[in-house]
């Protein structure tokens, strides 16, 4: 007699839109792993829906919509019985952990990070605090150079990191998405290694040639605008950095590509300037393929960064910052360049776009790094080895996390009768 299926749960902050934001990308990549496997996956989010959210229905998932603070997730979640639950983002984790713990105790637990909030915030703070000491917008040098001890410095305060480490603490396994992150976990923040497991965006080849140089014009910036990072990146580019490659390319044109684009983005566009904001892109990889450079002047940020991934997949070399690549080339060559100031930047894009050389050698880059770390037959195997060990050891695993186990008491306890006090509530409204 064949076993059952095993049967997955994945909560999500969101409803997938993969064609908004990498976060979604790597949610839908987990997931088609899982499927790829033949488990039986259900997605539930007390989200609403998005105007560009996948259809995972046509999958093969089941999809509910659940409510935050109600106990009809209790009855759901007891008839599911799932063997995995998967928390897309430590806020889930911390709405539904308490809740899945109490009804499905067995069931292994798992937290999709996307990259580290609490490390994106604190390097938010950073820069605001560096451009009220200095009006200069074009040297970040210092800014993009800072130590993992000067990082977990800036994050030990706050009460993000206190809430997200303890979420990664409650959990059995932590997808990472950047080794840079889990080098920072551990040697700072001292979790247990076997806690943390490396699953960065999984990609193949997309099968077609890349578009050769010649055919390619325009320099290209995309990403969600509702990201704090990719808007800081819009108004850098339009303040210090477009200027300076104007200077040298007076008929340059840049086209700004991200999903819910807002007024304030929209204000921007200045087709004199050669500054053209593009709304929402509806195949990105294809107008990154007809695209020559990709530009992404990240000023702060974590995780990995998708749109770097799409460049490489379509051949098209970028221009970003320390912050825009940590993570991700370790010794191999940057398809492009990785700059720390405004003018280094602009002067790295100009050169790329006029010379089709050093162009095509830093196309091969791109092949050769996606070949190497990013590959989804290598990770999405790794992955479900991953999970499977965690299952057939998870009693000895819990043991051996008493710190998790310690936070599990008494933070759940104290959110469960919060949200049970909230749905008191809202009954007698």
């Amino acid at each position: 007699m064949s076993q059952p299926a095993t049967k997955v749960l994945v909560i999500g902050y969101v409803w997938p839109e993969p064609r908004s934001s990498a976060a979604s990308g790597h949610v839908m990549q987990i997931l088609e792993t899982f499927l790829r496997q033949g488990w039986q996956v259900t997605f539930a989010s007390p989200a609403g829906t998005g105007e560009h959210r996948a259809d995972l229905t046509a999958l093969g998932i089941q999809e509910v919509p659940i409510e935050l603070n109600n106990s009809s997730f209790d009855v759901f979640i007891s008839e599911l019985a799932p063997d995995i639950v998967l928390f897309d983002q430590f806020m889930i984790e911390e709405q539904f952990g308490w809740r899945v713990e109490k009804h499905c105790p067995d069931a292994l637990r798992v937290l999709e990070t996307s990259d580290l909030q609490s490390l994106r915030h604190a390097r938010h703070q950073r820069l605001k605090d560096r451009l009220k000491l200095s009006d200069d917008a074009n040297d970040f040098q210092g800014l993009f150079a800072p130590a993992l001890a000067e990082e977990f410095e800036l994050m030990a305060e706050t009460d993000l990191a206190k809430r997200e480490i303890a979420a990664l603490y409650r959990c059995d396994l932590n997808l990472m998405i950047s080794p840079v992150e889990i080098e920072l976990l551990v040697q700072q923040f001292k979790l247990p290694p076997e806690l943390l497991h490396w699953c960065p965006l999984m990609v193949e080849p997309l099968g077609t040639p890349s578009k050769p140089f010649e055919e390619r014009e325009h320099f290209l910036s995309i990403g969600n605008f509702r990201h704090a990072p990719n808007w800081d990146a819009v108004l850098w580019l339009k303040t210090t950095v477009w200027p300076l490659i104007r200077e040298q390319l007076p008929k340059a044109q840049l086209h700004v590509y991200g999903a819910y684009t807002p007024p304030k983005a929209t204000a921007l566009h200045n087709a004199s300037q050669g500054f053209h904001i593009m709304n929402w892109a509806e195949d990105a990889l294809q107008v990154m393929s007809d695209a020559r450079i990709c530009l992404a002047p990240l000023r702060f940020g974590a995780g990995i960064k998708g749109k770097l991934i799409d460049a490489m997949l379509c051949g098209t070399p970028s221009v970003t910052t320390p912050i825009g690549a940590e993570g991700m080339h370790t010794d191999h060559l940057w398809p492009g360049a990785v700059t720390q100031s405004a003018r280094a930047f602009a002067d790295a894009a100009v050169q790329l776009y006029k010379d089709e050389g050093l162009w095509q050698t830093a196309q091969t880059q791109g092949s050769t790094l996606l070949r190497d770390r990013y590959q989804q037959s290598i990770h999405g195997p790794a992955l479900i080895e991953k999970i499977e060990y965690c299952r057939e050891h998870l009693a000895q695993l819990r043991k051996n996390n008493f710190t998790g186990s310690m936070l599990r008491h008494h933070a759940h306890k104290s959110t469960q009768y919060m949200a049970q006090w909230i749905e008191a509530k809202n009954r007698n409204k």
